[in-house]
């Protein structure tokens, strides 16, 4: 039986003068650091979330909004279902204030009142078509995908590059790659995965070593207990993560716990791919629209990671298409 099961999302107004103001206080750049623009932007369509989320996951218990302090006008805070989390309610004091995404998701399981089985979504990562809870937890274990997947340099976006390399040294300090497949293969070679990372999996027993694991930017099933563990283990490296004012190429992120959980085989293998799509913005989003229309999965990512895009004619087409799927508002709207 299925425990109570929350959901976490985290969301920043970037068109806040008292944000910026504060932000600006401690702006940083080069290459070791990431304080683009595109981090922060609004693209004012997060009214299309709580509308998915209530049209498609009507079963979750509670919806914890975590946000710097701003908190959209239209937002009908006294929903029962909705609890406002500001950074100050649960990023201790010295990592404080932060503009690092990655210091707000290691924190997450500080929140009062936080279910132990949670699913975290950016805000860029929309429920489209219903959704069970069965698909983010089956037996109080959280669905994932144990998939190995090199890390690969991209120099477009070079400190992800470095943080998820980051992730891997991590977990290769605590699993040992070979004695991990031998003990849980039935997780690694599950009927049903795609073909290519079944394919990759094959091709990496070549390798004694973790070159790196799948991914998936889509909603994250988490547990509280996961946290417990790695900041044990892990302080320094966590330390170090969230004392970076802004996203750092020495950092590790969010999804360090995903994989931890897989690789302890504290999970259900589940092929998240089946429901799930990503999707870059760009100049043409004609199948991001189309996929969006359509509700070709039940879940959808719109990365937001180029800055040389029409930022408005982009915004204009997609909140157009998210409109044309969710045209009424729900009751976390005034």
């Amino acid at each position: 039986m299925q425990n109570t099961l929350d959901f976490v999302i985290t969301w920043v107004d970037g068109n806040d003068k008292h944000w910026q103001k504060e932000k600006n206080k401690y702006t940083a750049s080069g290459l070791q650091t990431d304080n683009r623009n595109e981090r922060y932007r609004d693209w004012d369509n997060l009214r299309y979330w709580f509308r998915g989320v209530e049209q498609c996951a009507s079963w979750v218990h509670k919806i914890y909004f975590v946000t710097w302090g701003h908190i959209p006008k239209w937002l009908n805070t006294a929903h029962p279902k909705l609890q406002i989390v500001k950074h100050t309610d649960f990023i201790p004091e010295q990592y404080l204030p932060t503009f690092n995404s990655h210091t707000i998701e290691l924190n997450l399981h500080r929140i009062s009142g936080l279910s132990e089985n949670f699913v975290y979504f950016n805000d860029d990562v929309f429920l489209i078509r219903p959704v069970t809870a069965q698909e983010f937890f089956r037996n109080n274990l959280p669905c994932d995908m144990l998939a190995l997947q090199p890390v690969v340099s991209n120099p477009a976006n070079p400190v992800m590059s470095h943080i998820f390399l980051n992730n891997t040294l991590v977990l290769s300090k605590h699993f040992n790659k070979r004695e991990n497949i031998k003990s849980q293969w039935r997780s690694y070679y599950k009927p049903g995965y795609p073909v290519k990372y079944f394919g990759y999996n094959l091709l990496e027993l070549a390798f004694p070593l973790f070159s790196g694991l799948y991914t998936a930017h889509g909603p994250a099933p988490l547990c509280k207990s996961t946290y417990e563990t790695l900041w044990e283990k892990e302080y320094k490296v966590l330390d170090t993560t969230c004392s970076h004012k802004f996203r750092h190429c020495d950092d590790v992120n969010q999804y360090l716990l995903r994989e931890w959980q897989k690789l302890s085989g504290h999970f259900m293998p589940f092929n998240v791919c089946r429901h799930f799509e990503y999707f870059n913005v760009s100049d043409d989003n004609r199948k991001l629209v189309s996929a969006i229309k359509k509700q070709k999965k039940p879940v959808i990512c719109i990365n937001d990671a180029n800055d040389r895009i029409d930022f408005e004619a982009a915004k204009t087409e997609i909140n157009a298409a998210f409109e044309a799927i969710f045209p009424k508002k729900s009751s976390f709207e005034r």
